[in-house]
């Protein structure tokens, strides 16, 4: 039986010794995760806030969310505009992962209010935006991993899983009370 002071270069994970090969998988896994998913949600942001990708820019965003019965469709625009684009952003660098992990949460959980009933098959059903909700929330209750911005952080450098649920539990409180206001 190994223990953890007699194998070099491994970390202590729980009860079990891990080397430090698969912890680079695991954090390159994370990595891989939180560039895809960061990088989707930053052009969906840029799409509402500016225009970019196709999108419809603050105007026509506005538009969509005074046509799904969210009250002031302008201030709604610009508030899932900038979830989505710092909150991918955030995810991209690794930096306050929980938080970041927490606004795409809850914005997605008013899109999938939005497209509810339309089936879960794209493009009328749910399965995108409950792909980003999981992996927004297995992000969110897992951490960054080692290579993110996080690690340089005080605060948040020694991930728990209790800053993940918190954050998590914000970003559905926050999705509900906006989903309170929609008609």
């Amino acid at each position: 039986m190994t223990t953890p002071h007699s194998v070099s270069g491994a970390e202590r994970v729980g009860a079990v010794v891990r080397d430090e090969s698969s912890l680079r998988g695991y954090d390159a896994g994370l990595f891989v995760l939180r560039l895809v998913l960061g990088l989707t949600m930053a052009a969906h942001g840029a799409q509402k806030l500016f225009g970019w990708f196709g999108g419809g820019g603050l105007d026509g965003t506005a538009q969509f969310f005074t046509a799904s019965g969210y009250p002031s469709g302008k201030v709604m625009a610009v508030f899932a505009g900038l979830a989505e684009t710092l909150g991918g952003l955030g995810l991209v660098l690794g930096l306050l992962t929980p938080l970041a992990a927490a606004a795409v949460v809850g914005t997605m959980i008013n899109a999938l209010a939005v497209k509810w009933g339309g089936g879960f098959f794209a493009p009328e059903g749910v399965e995108y935006e409950l792909l980003i909700v999981g992996g927004a929330a297995a992000l969110g209750l897992a951490g960054p991993g080692r290579f993110a911005i996080d690690r340089l952080l005080p605060v948040v450098r020694a991930h728990r899983l209790m800053y993940g649920a918190g954050a998590l539990v914000l970003g559905v409180v926050f999705a509900a009370v906006v989903l309170l206001f929609r008609k």
